[in-house]
């Protein structure tokens, strides 16, 4: 899959986490990039809250690096790497058994280098031309069909 997708809104935002939330299964790896305020976190917020509730509270794991919310049928690991030094530094966060046990939603992806799973979703947020509207380029997932219309 490759597309890119408008986000005029909070809500389209949310819906689209919605959507790819009742798609996603354990080992799945959500890559969200993108600069400072391009609604990374605002996407990883409202995916988690499809899947735990829409009560879950969801802090932003950037002191804490790692958010685990393991109440769900399918744990969801809710990585913030953007003070990550090396890549070394995510496997002292066992970003490794995150992989292998639930859906790993990591933002500032790219801190992983080559840990990163070649087979992740990649969703590359941007701003639109409005100050309120993003954009978000997804890519990967070419072995099932999701519905983001």
């Amino acid at each position: 899959m490759s597309i890119t997708i408008n986000l005029d809104s909070e809500d389209a935002t949310n819906a689209l986490a919605g959507k790819l939330a009742g798609r996603a299964r354990i080992g799945d790896v959500l890559a969200l990039q993108g600069d400072l305020g391009t609604g990374k976190t605002v996407f990883a917020r409202a995916f988690i809250r499809a899947v735990c509730g829409a009560e879950t509270e969801v802090p932003s794991p950037t002191f804490t690096l790692l958010q685990v919310y393991d109440d769900a049928e399918t744990p969801i690991y809710h990585f913030d790497l953007y003070r990550l030094e090396t890549s070394d530094e995510a496997l002292e966060l066992g970003i490794d058994d995150a992989f292998a046990e639930g859906i790993s939603l990591i933002e500032w992806p790219e801190r992983l280098g080559n840990l990163l799973p070649a087979t992740c979703l990649r969703l590359t947020f941007s701003h639109a031309d409005r100050t309120d509207a993003r954009e978000v380029r997804i890519s990967g997932w070419d072995d099932r069909e999701v519905d983001l219309t």
